[in-house]
Protein backbone atom coordinates (compact mmCIF):
# COMPACT_ATOMS: atom_id res chain seq x y z
CA UNK A 1 0.00 0.00 0.00
CA UNK A 2 1.28 3.31 -0.85
CA UNK A 3 0.63 6.44 1.66
CA UNK A 4 -2.79 7.42 0.27
CA UNK A 5 -4.29 3.64 0.75
CA UNK A 6 -4.05 2.36 -3.23
CA UNK A 7 -1.69 -0.50 -3.98
CA UNK A 8 1.37 -0.14 -5.43
CA UNK A 9 0.99 -2.68 -8.48
CA UNK A 10 -2.63 -1.18 -9.21
CA UNK A 11 -1.40 2.61 -9.19
CA UNK A 12 1.19 1.78 -11.90
CA UNK A 13 -1.62 0.63 -14.40
CA UNK A 14 -3.35 4.18 -13.61
CA UNK A 15 -0.31 6.14 -13.65
CA UNK A 16 0.23 4.40 -16.97
CA UNK A 17 -3.20 5.51 -18.63
CA UNK A 18 -2.61 8.99 -17.04
CA UNK A 19 0.72 9.09 -18.19
CA UNK A 20 0.29 8.40 -21.63
CA UNK A 21 -2.94 10.49 -21.20
CA UNK A 22 -0.37 13.46 -20.37
CA UNK A 23 1.72 12.40 -23.38
CA UNK A 24 -1.43 13.13 -25.68
CA UNK A 25 -2.24 16.36 -23.74
CA UNK A 26 1.16 17.46 -24.74
CA UNK A 27 0.70 16.82 -28.46
CA UNK A 28 -2.75 18.61 -28.32
CA UNK A 29 -1.41 21.66 -26.49
CA UNK A 30 0.97 22.10 -29.82
CA UNK A 31 -1.27 21.12 -31.94
CA UNK A 32 -3.91 23.61 -31.13
CA UNK A 33 -0.88 26.74 -30.64
CA UNK A 34 0.38 25.43 -34.20
CA UNK A 35 -3.91 25.46 -35.74
CA UNK A 36 -4.16 29.13 -33.36
CA UNK A 37 -1.20 30.23 -35.30
CA UNK A 38 -1.81 29.10 -38.84
CA UNK A 39 -5.54 29.10 -39.12
CA UNK A 40 -6.74 30.99 -42.28
CA UNK A 41 -10.16 31.39 -44.24
CA UNK A 42 -13.65 31.78 -43.48
CA UNK A 43 -14.47 31.53 -39.38
CA UNK A 44 -10.92 33.13 -38.94
CA UNK A 45 -11.74 34.84 -35.80
CA UNK A 46 -13.85 32.14 -34.48
CA UNK A 47 -11.63 29.50 -34.93
CA UNK A 48 -8.80 31.39 -33.98
CA UNK A 49 -10.32 32.24 -30.66
CA UNK A 50 -12.01 28.44 -29.71
CA UNK A 51 -8.45 27.60 -30.57
CA UNK A 52 -6.93 30.03 -27.62
CA UNK A 53 -9.89 28.49 -25.18
CA UNK A 54 -9.10 25.04 -25.75
CA UNK A 55 -5.45 25.29 -25.32
CA UNK A 56 -5.64 27.11 -22.26
CA UNK A 57 -7.98 24.10 -20.93
CA UNK A 58 -4.96 21.38 -21.54
CA UNK A 59 -2.57 23.81 -19.98
CA UNK A 60 -4.58 23.63 -16.85
CA UNK A 61 -5.43 19.77 -17.19
CA UNK A 62 -1.31 19.22 -18.12
CA UNK A 63 -0.57 20.44 -14.80
CA UNK A 64 -3.27 18.54 -13.12
CA UNK A 65 -2.46 15.17 -14.32
CA UNK A 66 1.28 14.84 -13.94
CA UNK A 67 0.43 15.92 -9.85
CA UNK A 68 -2.26 13.25 -9.75
CA UNK A 69 0.59 10.25 -10.98
CA UNK A 70 2.32 12.11 -8.01
CA UNK A 71 -0.16 11.61 -5.99
CA UNK A 72 -0.30 8.06 -6.19
CA UNK A 73 3.22 7.27 -5.99
CA UNK A 74 4.61 7.56 -9.58
CA UNK A 75 6.89 9.91 -11.62
CA UNK A 76 5.11 11.47 -14.78
CA UNK A 77 7.33 11.46 -18.21
CA UNK A 78 8.68 15.41 -18.20
CA UNK A 79 10.18 15.57 -21.63
CA UNK A 80 9.00 15.98 -25.32
CA UNK A 81 11.09 13.00 -26.17
CA UNK A 82 9.36 11.27 -23.86
CA UNK A 83 5.92 12.44 -24.66
CA UNK A 84 6.32 12.03 -28.59
CA UNK A 85 7.22 8.38 -27.98
CA UNK A 86 3.92 7.56 -25.75
CA UNK A 87 1.33 9.81 -27.56
CA UNK A 88 -1.05 8.34 -29.97
CA UNK A 89 -1.77 12.05 -31.16
CA UNK A 90 0.70 13.31 -33.88
CA UNK A 91 1.87 16.56 -34.56
CA UNK A 92 0.38 18.56 -37.13
CA UNK A 93 3.18 20.67 -39.72
CA UNK A 94 3.24 24.28 -39.33
CA UNK A 95 1.39 25.52 -42.38
CA UNK A 96 -1.40 27.13 -43.02
CA UNK A 97 -4.28 25.63 -42.40
CA UNK A 98 -8.31 26.14 -43.36
CA UNK A 99 -10.42 26.31 -40.02
CA UNK A 100 -12.41 23.30 -41.51
CA UNK A 101 -9.32 21.09 -41.75
CA UNK A 102 -8.01 21.96 -38.39
CA UNK A 103 -11.53 21.66 -36.68
CA UNK A 104 -11.98 18.09 -38.41
CA UNK A 105 -8.40 16.97 -36.77
CA UNK A 106 -8.83 18.37 -33.60
CA UNK A 107 -12.58 16.26 -33.39
CA UNK A 108 -10.44 13.03 -33.97
CA UNK A 109 -8.06 14.15 -31.37
CA UNK A 110 -10.82 14.44 -29.10
CA UNK A 111 -11.83 11.12 -30.00
CA UNK A 112 -9.26 9.61 -29.34
CA UNK A 113 -8.54 11.21 -25.65
CA UNK A 114 -12.52 10.12 -24.98
CA UNK A 115 -11.45 6.40 -25.61
CA UNK A 116 -8.38 6.46 -23.59
CA UNK A 117 -9.57 8.54 -20.95
CA UNK A 118 -12.98 5.63 -20.60
CA UNK A 119 -10.57 2.63 -20.45
CA UNK A 120 -8.00 4.78 -17.65
CA UNK A 121 -11.48 5.14 -15.73
CA UNK A 122 -11.93 1.77 -15.44
CA UNK A 123 -8.29 0.83 -14.44
CA UNK A 124 -8.82 3.53 -11.34
CA UNK A 125 -12.25 2.04 -10.65
CA UNK A 126 -10.30 -1.27 -10.85
CA UNK A 127 -8.38 -0.69 -7.45
CA UNK A 128 -10.87 2.08 -5.53
CA UNK A 129 -8.67 5.34 -6.80
CA UNK A 130 -11.84 7.40 -7.19
CA UNK A 131 -10.20 10.31 -7.30
CA UNK A 132 -8.08 9.64 -10.60
CA UNK A 133 -11.04 8.21 -11.84
CA UNK A 134 -13.00 11.89 -11.09
CA UNK A 135 -10.37 13.62 -12.48
CA UNK A 136 -10.70 11.40 -15.70
CA UNK A 137 -14.33 11.53 -15.61
CA UNK A 138 -14.06 14.99 -15.34
CA UNK A 139 -12.26 15.67 -18.76
CA UNK A 140 -13.83 13.26 -20.05
CA UNK A 141 -17.33 15.37 -19.94
CA UNK A 142 -15.82 18.58 -21.07
CA UNK A 143 -14.23 16.57 -24.11
CA UNK A 144 -17.80 15.18 -25.10
CA UNK A 145 -19.02 18.77 -24.67
CA UNK A 146 -16.12 19.63 -26.84
CA UNK A 147 -16.73 16.57 -29.51
CA UNK A 148 -20.97 17.75 -30.07
CA UNK A 149 -19.43 21.57 -30.18
CA UNK A 150 -16.63 20.87 -33.00
CA UNK A 151 -19.15 18.24 -34.98
CA UNK A 152 -22.30 21.24 -35.06
CA UNK A 153 -19.77 23.47 -36.01
CA UNK A 154 -18.82 21.81 -39.15
CA UNK A 155 -22.64 20.66 -40.06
Amino acid sequence: MNRIGLSNEGTKKVAEHLDQHLANLHVLYTKLHNYHWNVEGRGFFVIHSKLEELYDAVAEEIDEVAERILMIGHRPSASMAEYLKKAQLKEAESKAVTGEAAIEQILADYQTLIANLRAGVEAAQEIGDEASADLMIGSLAAYEKTVWMLEAYLK
